[in-house]
């Protein structure tokens, strides 16, 4: 007898021990991990660096509350604003809880402009998070199911579709874009290079907010620090958390400009969130990326993944195609191929399956050795299909 709540579905392994992309199960097997945890532990398990962070700061001091200085936090809010353009930081839990920061800036950006039922456009086939808001944000039937009556103030537009954008133009009570740089929850659907940019210029033309959700993008995963860098573009808001913190849960909500100036005291807050223990560790995070040249290896090795795929999927009838950036990437089949999770297990891989798309977010220490027994396994998986 489980006494969990039965909304997740785990596979039959139990890990136990983990050390840079490799994860030990109770018997002692050895897996790959090339998933990360769902893009979480992108530095890989067990950090050395990461660890002593958390070790150290244990053992000196892990919650005060808000209502006092954190210098971690400061620390931590210092050097984010200066990577990402950004003006200050707002620390929550959770990359859902960031979400809901940005949703809740967004809509006190409409009622200071008298705009008293404040809507936010939002893309078919994202993910925000599972909270009531993010979960109506999100542009997904399957996930909101069950869940209605859902908050209402949201439309979902299509993706990398400007377009679609213009068609609610006229409407003035639309305060806000909120978009993911790459859908990844979808299959990793990168968008066209100018997107983001077009996004942009209709949110300054009609005073919206332009909302990016990097929580999956953010932290190095595409080969920059934030995915909207390659578009030369800095957001109004920008929501960050899963390898912010390499396991430590902690959530980010950046603002710049007049977004930057809405919450006052009061407005929102957290318990947990900036606590000396997540920002601690979020800094080492970042401490590391950037001591190890991080992005170089991501924007390296993700290339070395995608050509190998391309090459040795070429005459593959099952592909339909691959969609890349860093180490974001997705292989998307024919077929059905769910049951793929479990075989891949059995070949000791962690990978992902969502909707027909096999998804791989390995850690961004990954090496060439580890990268050719990702590129085997899932070509092996592939033609294995019927």
């Amino acid at each position: 007898m489980s006494y969990l709540m039965s909304n997740y579905t785990p596979l039959s392994v139990t890990f136990v021990k983990g050390e840079g992309c490799t994860l030990i199960d109770t018997q002692g097997e050895k897996y790959l991990d090339a998933l990360s945890g769902v893009g979480v532990v992108s530095l890989g398990h067990c950090h050395k660096d990461i660890t002593a962070a958390i070790q150290t700061q244990a053992g000196e001091l892990l919650h005060t509350s808000n209502w006092y200085h954190i210098a971690h936090q400061e620390s931590l809010a210092e050097k984010l604003c200066k990577l990402s353009n950004m003006d200050n930081v707002f620390f929550s839990n959770s990359g859902a809880e960031a979400n809901e920061a940005a949703i809740k800036i967004a809509r006190l950006h409409g009622h200071f402009n008298n705009i008293d039922n404040p809507v936010i456009l939002t893309a078919n086939q994202s993910f925000h998070g599972r909270t009531m808001a993010t979960l109506s944000a999100t542009g997904n039937a399957k996930v909101q199911a069950g869940f209605a009556p859902l908050v209402s103030e949201f439309i979902h537009i299509n993706f990398n579709d400007v377009d679609a954008i213009k068609a609610h133009i006229n409407n003035n009570n639309i305060v806000a874009i909120m978009l993911e740089p790459i859908q990844g929850e979808s299959g990793v659907i990168v968008p066209k290079n100018n997107y983001l940019n077009k996004v942009q210029e209709i949110c300054r033309s009609h005073n919206w907010l332009l909302i990016l959700d990097e929580v999956q993008t953010g932290v190095g995963r595409t080969g920059e620090m934030f995915a909207h860098q390659y578009n030369n573009i800095t957001p109004d808001v920008l929501t960050l958390a899963k390898g912010l913190g390499n396991g430590m849960p902690i959530g980010a909500c950046l603002a710049k400009g007049n977004a930057a100036k809405i919450f006052t005291p009061g407005t929102h807050g957290s318990t947990f969130g900036g606590n000396p223990l997540a920002c601690k560790t979020a800094l080492s995070v970042l401490e590391v990326i950037e001591k190890d040249k991080l992005l170089d290896n991501v924007t390296k090795m993700g290339g070395y993944l995608v050509s190998n795929f391309h090459e040795k999927l070429s005459n593959s009838n099952k592909v339909v195609e691959i969609r890349a950036k860093g180490l974001m990437i997705a292989i998307e089949l024919n077929q059905d191929c769910k049951h793929l999770l479990g075989e891949a297990l059995d070949k000791h891989l962690l990978i992902n399956i969502t909707g027909r798309s096999i998804r791989l977010l390995p850690p961004l220490i990954i090496n060439q050795t580890e990268a050719d027994i990702i590129i085997n396994t899932v070509c092996d998986l592939i033609e294995g299909l019927q």
